[in-house]
Formats: structure tokens, sequence, C-alpha cells
């Protein structure tokens, strides 16, 4: 009966660790988008700063080229680059609070295996399902 409550023990923390890493890699996913977007605002921003104030500026909205003043544009980018940023400090946040989580699933497991050593020899035994 220990033995399978230490066996089930074992298959809910390989589960949650799973499920973590999985929440985790795509935290990291959304940084690395976040961070593209913002390079993306702030590259832009650089290349309208660089033009005159009386410069035809134009919107890309589908296939179609939009006038637009230069102040309207600049102020768009300025958003999407503030809104990166914080998007950016809530996912490393999570990212953060992922990694914590999986620091103590991982040490739950020690845990478990050094509890148990005849279920370590269990798991190196079993094939990949």
């Amino acid at each position: 009966m220990a033995d399978e409550t230490v066996r089930t023990a074992f298959f809910e923390i390989q589960g949650r660790m799973i499920e973590i890493t999985g929440k985790l890699k795509q935290v990291q996913n959304q940084m690395r988008n976040k961070e593209g977007e913002k390079k993306r605002a702030f590259l832009t921003l650089e290349e309208l700063r660089q033009l005159s104030d009386d410069t035809n500026t134009y919107k890309s909205i589908g296939r179609t080229f939009v006038l637009e003043p230069k102040s309207d544009l600049m102020n768009e980018q300025e958003q999407k680059l503030k809104d990166s940023e914080t998007a950016i400090a809530s996912l490393q946040t999570s990212k953060e609070y992922l990694e914590k989580q999986m620091a103590e699933v991982e040490n739950n497991l020690r845990e478990l295996l050094s509890q148990d050593p005849g279920l370590a020899r269990q798991i190196m035994t079993m094939s990949v399902m």
C-alpha cells in the first residue's frame, strides 16, 4: 500500500513538473515576442525622430497606406513601447513565479526519491510511454 502511494505521489509530481515546464516555455515565448515588438517600436521611433515635422508620413493599414501626422505615429509607437515594457515586466514576474514553483517541485521529487530508493530504481527501469 505504501509503495502505491509513493508511486501516485511521483506521478502527481511528474504531472506538475510537465505542466509548469509548459507554462514556463509559453511565458518565455511571449517575452520573446514582446521584446521583438518593443525593438520594432523603438527603431520606428528613432527613424521618425530623424524626419522633419513637415515630412509626409504614412501608416500601413492592411494593404493600404494612409497619410497620418508624424506626431500621431510617434505617439502610437511610444504607446506600443510602453505597453511592451509593461507586458515584459508582468511576464518576468510570472516567469520568476514559475521558476520558484519548478524549484519546489524538483525539491519535492528529490525528497520523494531519497525517502524511497527503490522507487528511483523502478523509475530508471520504466519505459517511456
